[in-house]
């Protein structure tokens, strides 16, 4: 490929004003010809993340019938654990920037009496399901470019903290370029491109990729959660097997929404298929809708907690995930000077796992218990934090 010539038929001739030479210049052009140059083209189309179908509320699953059930469910769910049918994947590509921390998030400590790390209580999580189950399920972890290496060193250097290291896998999240308001590719130094990881919607493709899940061909339903939920329960049994009997392509765990307005996503049909709307996408009618029984009709939280059936996954895969075009602040390097922007300068672009829920076609909200199975860790004070977190730990037994 003749860089220079595609970067003039890309308008992109910006990125040989400084000249670069040897080892320095064949690096940078061997970025660019690796960047997906198809997508850079939809900055002139971004996306409108408020331009919604229809929406009506969705039917879920409540705990008094998940609770009449759960023998049942439990016994599909752990069947399926037992045949190798199931595998989990964490998305652990942020750093714990908001919590004061360089480091991956994953590595934050919140002991108070001991060293705890958010990844040692999230893998003690899924060892209380194995141990339950009596077998292992694979253990996919998503990296990002920044934190691949320290994230593997640290889960090695604490021996996976007690999961078997024949079922950890760790792949990298598939990195998008960013562009400035006319479409020119931005630079983040010196004969380097500015990436950023492509939303929570591109693991699956970046797991295919890497062939992460190449030595467990069993999957049949990949259990994909985040980083931040250190109370969560990772490869519930019960949550598979109410999904698997329910022949929906997709389960959610929600939590019942505190209040009309609280700030999270909720569950909810679009256009009759599944999805999830942004709490100030309600209006003010909807989101105080109620039942017949009282109950909030839009009142599934979501806690980023699915289960997607593989088989529609490369379904969902064949079609491609929408792309989002998102204006954001975006450092930049330029004429031998690095730029800190005060405003959103252009744009990034981003798929997102609730695209996924849509285009799965059919999804089942299964309730679980928030002060049980819900505790994210967002700030490092207030709301969604590590002290909130802390005292709903403690309320579950946890030593800190």
């Amino acid at each position: 490929m003749d860089i220079k010539q595609l970067l003039k038929e890309r308008g992109q001739e910006h990125l040989l004003a400084e000249p670069l030479g040897g080892e320095e210049e064949a690096a940078f052009y061997a970025a660019l010809e690796a960047l997906d140059w198809d997508l850079v083209s939809h900055w002139k189309d971004p996306g409108d993340l408020h331009g919604r179908g229809v929406i009506t509320p969705i039917a879920g699953l409540r705990r008094a019938e998940i609770q009449a059930k759960r023998a049942e469910f439990e016994a599909v769910g752990v069947e399926a654990i037992r045949a190798g049918k199931v595998c989990a994947v964490l998305l652990a590509g942020g750093q714990g920037t908001r919590l004061g921390s360089d480091a991956p998030k994953g590595m934050y400590d919140i002991g108070l009496t001991r060293p705890l790390y958010i990844f040692e209580q999230l893998i003690a999580n899924l060892l209380q399901v194995t141990a339950h189950c009596g077998a292992y399920v694979p253990l996919l972890i998503m990296t990002s470019e920044k934190n691949d290496a320290e994230t593997q060193a640290f889960l090695a250097a604490h021996a996976y903290f007690g999961y078997p290291a024949a079922y950890v896998r760790f792949f990298r999240q598939e990195m998008a370029p960013a562009v400035d308001f006319e479409g020119r590719l931005l630079l983040e130094d010196r004969g380097k491109p500015a990436l950023s990881p492509n939303g929570n919607g591109g693991w699956y493709s970046s797991m295919k990729r890497a062939g992460a899940d190449a030595d467990f061909p069993a999957i049949e339903w990949y259990n994909v959660f985040a980083v931040d939920n250190v109370l969560q329960r990772i490869a519930d049994p019960v949550f598979i097997g109410a999904t698997i009997l329910s022949g929906k392509k997709c389960g959610a765990k929600v939590v019942c929404k505190a209040e009309p307005h609280e700030k999270v996503g909720v569950m909810c049909l679009e256009d009759g298929l599944p999805s999830v709307v942004e709490y100030y996408e309600l209006t003010e009618e909807m989101a105080n809708a109620r039942d017949g029984n009282g109950d909030l009709l839009y009142l599934y939280g979501v806690i980023l907690n699915y289960l997607f059936e593989a088989k529609q996954l490369e379904k969902i895969a064949s079609r491609s995930i929408p792309m989002h075009v998102v204006k954001k602040k975006i450092p930049y390097y330029q004429n031998g000077a690095y730029e800190k922007p005060e405003r959103e300068n252009g744009y990034k672009f981003e798929t997102l796992i609730l695209d996924m829920v849509k285009l799965a076609g059919s999804c089942l909200p299964f309730e679980v218990e928030r002060e049980h199975e819900f505790a994210p860790i967002k700030n490092k004070t207030g709301v969604d934090s590590v002290d909130t977190a802390r005292a709903l730990l403690e309320k579950n037994g946890v030593i800190l």
